[in-house]
């Protein structure tokens, strides 16, 4: 066993946050941590936040911690933040509004950038996950930026997904239509303290809670505290009532397989492509206009895969 994951499963915290930035980036070693870990994993239940910027994902996930902590929970909280253009690195706006739980001992926080991964989610958050299962935490709270449709990429990398939205933010019939009506094994309505929280709430149960799904729906207020703690004992339900589902959790192995074969094969024409004599006189044809994108694209393939 490597020193790092030596480490991290004794409960050495900068041992668990370096593992995390050497799969988060990708590093040489991280191939090596996951290989060691792998066999450890599987014990973990993960929750994902979703829903339209300003939301208020961030709050409502801080209001959680504690809830999650008196259920008995060893809680960690993988913030995917928007990737900086400078740096490539999250912007940690979450944490930010998450203070109140950084000096908490028990709670491991991170942010990860989304580095413009379809959804916001992260290529490398599962194996963060992993990461975290391994060192012993066994609840994750996972936020995603505020990217609209495409959010519903995150899950396919949870147990349970919680779709918030919040009033007076524009079109609500539109909002829970944009792609999010299906995803969501519990929706919330945050900011219930304010107008247009009651109308909302309706507009939801009518259109979503009595779909054949049957979702929860539940107003919550991350300001007062209001109805967190009945959120976070409607998720400790759902996840004891997914918690055998092996079915799940083949189709989640079976997605990233798709996703790292998909990478490598990319990455192999990449390189077939730098290399491949016939590519830059097809794309001269194509500039020329004589032939189409379709025939250039069947042409270079052919030549690829003889």
């Amino acid at each position: 066993m490597i020193p790092i994951v030596k480490g991290l499963v004794e409960g050495d915290r900068r041992s668990l946050a370096r593992a995390i930035s050497i799969v988060d980036n990708q590093e040489a070693e991280s191939r090596q941590i996951i290989k060691e870990i792998f066999g450890m994993t599987g014990k973990v239940k993960t929750v994902g936040f979703t829903g339209p910027g300003g939301a208020g994902k961030s709050s409502l996930v801080g209001r959680l911690i504690p809830e999650c902590q008196a259920l008995g929970h060893k809680v960690a909280v993988l913030a995917v933040d928007p990737t900086s253009p400078i740096t490539g690195g999250a912007i940690l706006g979450d944490r930010v509004r998450m203070l109140g739980n950084l000096e908490d001992e028990k709670v491991f926080m991170r942010s990860m950038a989304s580095r413009g991964a379809i959804g916001g989610v992260s290529k490398s958050l599962r194996n963060a996950i992993r990461v975290l299962d391994a060192a012993g935490y066994d609840l994750i709270l996972v936020e995603s930026v505020g990217a609209g449709q495409l959010e519903i990429e995150i899950t396919k990398v949870v147990d349970l997904t919680v779709v918030i939205f919040t009033p007076n933010t524009g079109d609500n019939v539109q909002a829970i239509k944009a792609g999010l009506t299906e995803v969501g094994d519990i929706y919330v309505v945050n900011k219930a303290d304010i107008d247009g929280a009651g109308p909302l709430y309706n507009t939801i149960v009518d259109l979503i809670g009595d779909t054949e799904r049957k979702p929860s729906v539940l107003k919550t207020s991350a300001k007062t505290g209001k109805g967190v703690k009945e959120l976070a004992k409607v998720i400790d339900k759902l996840l004891s009532e997914k918690s055998n589902n092996k079915d799940r959790q083949r189709r989640m192995l079976e997605e990233e397989l798709k996703g790292m074969v998909s990478d490598i094969v990319e990455q192999k024409v990449a390189v077939m492509l730098s290399e491949n004599k016939k590519y830059s006189s097809i794309v001269d044809k194509l500039a020329n206009k004589e032939i189409d994108p379709y025939i250039a694209a069947e042409q270079v393939a052919a030549s690829l895969f003889k």
